[in-house]
């Protein structure tokens, strides 16, 4: 039966986490590590396998380097790491020799419409991502966005024609990736919603993917759970846990 510790455990994913994992016989809830707690002590304490992060990104860089350094398998779930921290800590995974995964959303409706907008762009190259998230998110874009571009456009055929554009605000056309236009809204009332607009000539296509609450990440938590164990390398995305 394999450890888990949960840090960031007293926030809301934390605790929902926390509830979950308490409930499988898979898994047995080794621990609970808060902002006060002393993450390797809590790694060495609990004897954990397995640390999920749900902390904040400024946090989540360096507890990925304290859990692959305790040769405990990181599975983080904080959002806002940027790409050249990604590419670090995969870095040092490797110096390690271990893996794990970095989630940028443990929804598996979002993974769905990952595959089903790279589908999509092998025949669309003009493509549009809006993300909506609750007002008390601090990261914009989020990464499940920045992920979507990253997929995108790594098999999108060709970019789409030039236009001589001009911004009369700036701002207006939101941010640019891989020259995929991103925009982030921010609302009370939502939870998240991420839509993927593609274009062409005389047609367009939209795939959309919402949450209503949070007990949606909790499948993808679970199944992360089960396929850390066999990760040799530090992945991003949950796409790299499913056959």
């Amino acid at each position: 039966m394999k450890r888990v510790l949960v840090n960031g455990a007293f926030g809301r994913m934390g605790q929902l986490t926390c509830e979950w994992i308490a409930k499988q016989t898979a898994f047995t809830l080794a621990g609970k590590a808060g902002r006060n707690d002393d993450l390797n002590q809590m790694i060495k304490e609990t004897q954990a396998d397995i640390v999920i992060d749900f902390t904040t990104a400024d946090a989540a860089f360096q507890n990925t380097r304290t859990i692959l350094a305790a040769k405990v398998k990181p599975i983080i779930g904080t959002s806002g790491l940027k790409p050249d921290d990604v590419k670090a800590l995969q870095a040092y995974a490797k110096a390690q020799h271990m893996g794990g995964a970095i989630i940028p959303n443990f929804s598996l409706g979002a993974m769905v419409l990952n595959k089903l907008a790279q589908q999509a762009s092998t025949y669309f190259n003009s493509i549009e991502i809006v993300e909506t998230h609750h007002d008390l998110k601090r990261d914009a874009p989020s990464g499940s966005a920045i992920n979507t571009a990253h997929l995108l456009a790594a098999s999108r055929k060709k970019l789409p024609p030039a236009h001589d554009e001009q911004e009369t605000l700036s701002g207006a056309r939101g941010a640019t990736l891989e020259n995929i236009h991103i925009h982030a809204l921010r609302l009370p009332g939502v939870m998240a919603k991420e839509t993927v607009y593609f274009g062409s000539p005389g047609e367009t296509i939209s795939l959309e993917h919402q949450v209503i609450n949070r007990e949606a990440y909790m499948p993808g938590i679970l199944l992360a759970c089960e396929r850390v164990d066999s990760l040799t390398e530090l992945v991003y995305g949950l796409e790299y846990l499913v056959d």
